[in-house]
């Protein structure tokens, strides 16, 4: 039986007078790769942020491996095994992919201040396992060719992924990816999909994302929550909550909406 990695319970935020998000529930069990779907501001980021602690929740409660992550400090988050990406990505530009690799790693120095000031002993194992953890990160997601180039330099998708990498290489037990595919093209998207299931199967890491392409989502997902305005929608497999009437209305307008679209389709190819 599944054990519940991270727990949501009637979440809700307010910014001012808009109610973000709603009392939104929901569990991630571990090794689950778990998919926030929805159009654009219904909440979903907000919640990542949430579970971040980049925001504190108006009211509701939020647990990893039964501990309250509200109790904890935006930088503690790391340390207790969640990493991040973000929409807009957030690397060290002028520093080599395997620089930024290392920097992930960099909360698990276990050295303390004079080891460090001597380079002793246990500086140099732990700068040993960072290197370890890093070509092990390099290795699963092709970065080879790319190891020792400047971020700044690296085409958008290659930034993407060394952007996954550096989160990986924090050897987080939950991982947070928003918006994995954004800007990705067709067969980058493909990419992301193999290592999103890599990572779940080889690595054993729970995966909860944000995502728009429904295709990558049908692909990887094991459930998928689909919000709107805040709240949930709905909570299933893929195909279940692609099929449901609340999110079809959400993405595409009302059902009656939907059937005049394709009622007026026949006509608009004649026309043309």
């Amino acid at each position: 039986m599944s054990q519940t990695l991270l727990s949501a319970k009637d979440l809700s935020v307010r910014f001012g007078g808009v109610l973000a998000v709603n009392q939104v529930s929901f569990d991630v069990q571990q090794g689950e790769v778990f998919t926030l779907i929805g159009p654009n501001g219904a909440g979903k980021t907000t919640v990542f942020n949430l579970i971040s602690r980049i925001y504190t929740p108006t009211a509701g409660t939020l647990t990893f491996e039964g501990r309250s992550l509200l109790a904890q400090p935006p930088h503690a988050i790391a340390a207790l095994g969640i990493a991040r990406t973000f929409q807009n990505i957030e690397l060290f530009e002028h520093a080599t992919v395997l620089q930024n690799l290392l920097i992930g790693h960099h909360i698990h120095r276990g050295a303390g201040f004079w080891s460090n000031l001597v380079h002793g002993p246990a500086t140099r194992a732990a700068e040993l396992a960072a290197r370890q953890r890093a070509e092990e990160v390099i290795e699963l997601l092709d970065l080879q060719h790319h190891r020792d180039s400047y971020v700044v330099g690296l085409p958008y998708g290659v930034r993407k992924v060394v952007e996954l990498g550096r989160a990986l290489a924090t050897g987080p037990k939950l991982l947070l990816l928003d918006e994995p595919s954004s800007g990705l093209n067709v067969e980058e998207t493909d990419d992301m999909a193999w290592w999103i299931q890599d990572i779940r199967n080889e690595l054993g890491i729970t995966v909860l994302m944000v995502e728009h392409d429904m295709s990558l989502v049908s692909r990887v997902s094991d459930r998928v929550l689909a919000m709107n305005q805040g709240e949930v929608l709905a909570l299933g497999t893929p195909a279940e909550v692609q099929a449901h009437p609340g999110v079809i209305e959400a993405y595409l307008g009302s059902v009656d909406d939907l059937s005049s679209m394709r009622r007026a389709q026949p006509a608009e190819r004649i026309a043309a």
